[in-house]
């Protein structure tokens, strides 16, 4: 098993796949108008193989709270890099948080309040 798609609740679906694409740098995968009451977009942040999908008239998805996402992680290879990025984008990131030995994060929110984690790994646990 693999996880794919991760559903995040909206309330306008134009203003989040601007902020998706124009602000967090996501790909487009598809914008697509099912039917008159169904919306799917579907994007891709860079470099995973894990997507986010949001919409109208979609079953189970469509009932969600926007804002009800909360930590989701982007794992970076720099955070110091990847949260200028997004600030030169206009997006309001925090300050890097650092767990010695383990990571550093930085969050940040949509438009509507789904929560996003910058992480930096800094080790890989052994088992």
């Amino acid at each position: 098993m693999k996880l794919a798609l991760v559903p995040i609740p909206v309330a306008d679906v134009d203003r989040a796949k601007t902020f998706y694409t124009e602000k967090i740098g996501f790909n487009l995968d598809h914008d697509v108008r099912a039917s008159d009451t169904m919306r799917v977009v579907q994007l891709t942040p860079p470099g995973s193989a894990c997507s986010i999908v949001m919409g109208t008239g979609m079953p189970e998805i469509s009932s969600m709270i926007p804002g009800a996402v909360k930590a989701l992680h982007l794992v970076v290879a720099d955070i110091a890099e990847a949260r200028a990025e997004l600030q030169g984008r206009g997006v309001e990131v925090g300050g890097i948080q650092e767990f010695p030995g383990a990571m550093k994060c930085a969050y940040f929110r949509d438009p509507d309040g789904n929560s996003w984690l910058l992480q930096e790994i800094l080790a890989v646990a052994k088992q």
